[in-house]
C-alpha cells in the first residue's frame, strides 16, 4: 500500500515529526518516511518536491544514489528528533527543552541558505535537512507556541497547532485517535469494570 502523509500539525516542521506514528508505544512504532520512496512522497506532499538536488546537508531524495539516499534518510531522521526534543516540553506545558542543538542546525542552514523574501526576511535551504532545519525555526520563531499540542491518546505523541477558535483541540485526528477515545469511553460505559477492548 502506497504511503499516504496525514499532514495535521498545522506545520511543515510538525508535519516532519509525525511522520513517526505511535511514538509513545514502542510496540507499534512505525517510521512512515524510512525508505527513500517514502521520503520522496512526504516531500512532495509537503512542497519540498522541487528542492536543489545538491549542497548543503541533503540531496532531494529522488536524485541520490542507494548509499546517499541512506545517510539522507540517516539526517532526516536526525534533525526530527532534535526538533522533537526541542519543542515537546512546550507542547506538555513544560519549559522550553534545551535549544543549543536546534540553534546549531540552524547556524549551520543558515550559512549554506539563500534569501528567499525580504518582508519578512526569509530564507530558501541548501538541500532537503537545510529546508527542514529551517521550518523548525520558523516554527519556533513565528509561530504561537501556546497553541502546541500533543495528541491525548497515550500512545500517539503526535503534534499539532491547535488553532481551534477555543483552543480545544485535544486529538492529532479526531476520526483516528479521537474516534478511539470515544469508542472507549462508550465500551466502558456498556461493560462497567471489565477495562477496555483489544
Amino acid at each position: 500500500m502506497t504511503y499516504q502523509p496525514e499532514l495535521i500539525g498545522g506545520h511543515g516542521a510538525l508535519d516532519l515529526l509525525n511522520t513517526i506514528s505511535w511514538r509513545l508505544d514502542p510496540s507499534r512504532t512505525i517510521d512512515r518516511i524510512a525508505t527513500p520512496e517514502a521520503l520522496a512522497t512526504w516531500c512532495a506532499a509537503v512542497g519540498f518536491a522541487d528542492l536543489p538536488s545538491g549542497g548543503g546537508e541533503g540531496a532531494a531524495p529522488e536524485s541520490a544514489g542507494a548509499e546517499a539516499a541512506g545517510g539522507l534518510l540517516e539526517r532526516v531522521a536526525a534533525v526530527r528528533e532534535v526538533v522533537y526534543g526541542a519543542v515537546l516540553p512546550v507542547a506538555r506545558g513544560m519549559e522550553a527543552a534545551d535549544l543549543g542543538e536546534l540553534q546549531r542546525l540552524l547556524a549551520g542552514a543558515i550559512e549554506r541558505a539563500t534569501p528567499s523574501g525580504v518582508r519578512p526576511l526569509d530564507w530558501r535551504g541548501a538541500g532537503l535537512v537545510d529546508e527542514l532545519v529551517l521550518a523548525a525555526g520558523r516554527l519556533v520563531e513565528r509561530e504561537d507556541l501556546g497553541r502546541l499540542r500533543e495528541c491525548q491518546d497515550s500512545g500517539c505523541g503526535w503534534l499539532f497547532l491547535d488553532r481551534s477558535k477555543n483552543g480545544s483541540r485535544r486529538w492529532c485526528s479526531s476520526g483516528d485517535c479521537g474516534n478511539r477515545a470515544r469508542a472507549k469511553r462508550h465500551y466502558q460505559r456498556l461493560h462497567p469494570g471489565t477495562g477496555s477492548p483489544s
